[in-house]
């Protein structure tokens, strides 16, 4: 995969209820999610770029306030063979349900690979869009997060509750 030169991200920030996100997108689509508020330094992002990070934002305000269970976005993740396959299989967990690593690894076809699904997960570049904050692990306990475990617990419990499935603890917002 070509790397793009930065200056042609369009780069933009939304206010959630788990914190601001930055929200980085190519002519391709989102390349990443990150944690925190962001600027974009002056750059001059080419035109589709700025409509995938306008699709975006609205996407992630449209599931922060319950009225999205699934994204419809273009990605233009960057990461190994591997990698891309784990993230894709993340992106087939439904909304408030979870998987693990184990089972990530088996759907993959890589049933030895857990470990190396686990390492994949945390290079994820665009959490909650590719929801690896529905991985947990072989014992249903709360694994590592780039964004905390308190996060993770929240995004987990406002996708029960927005889903139905009885358990409470909405984030503050909502």
């Amino acid at each position: 995969m070509a790397t793009v030169e930065a200056s042609t991200l369009a780069i933009g920030a939304v206010a959630t209820p788990i914190g601001d996100l930055t929200v980085l997108a190519s002519a391709r689509g989102v390349r990443e999610v990150r944690w925190g508020r962001e600027r974009g330094g002056g750059n001059r992002p080419e035109p589709k770029a700025g409509e995938h990070l306008e699709h975006a934002i609205a996407q992630l305000g449209e599931y922060f306030r319950g009225e999205r269970r699934e994204f419809d976005l273009a990605l233009d993740l960057e990461g190994t063979e591997f990698q891309r396959l784990v993230w894709s299989e993340l992106a087939r967990i439904p909304f408030g349900a979870t998987s693990t690593y184990g089972a990530t690894a088996e759907a993959i076809g890589r049933p030895a690979a857990a470990r190396a699904v686990g390492a994949a997960t945390g290079r994820n570049p665009a959490p909650v869009i590719v929801p690896c904050h529905r991985v947990v692990g072989a014992s249903g306990s709360l694994t590592g997060f780039a964004g905390g475990l308190g996060t993770k617990r929240a995004l987990l419990a406002h996708e029960a509750e927005v889903a139905g499935t009885g358990r409470k603890g909405r984030l503050p917002g909502f």
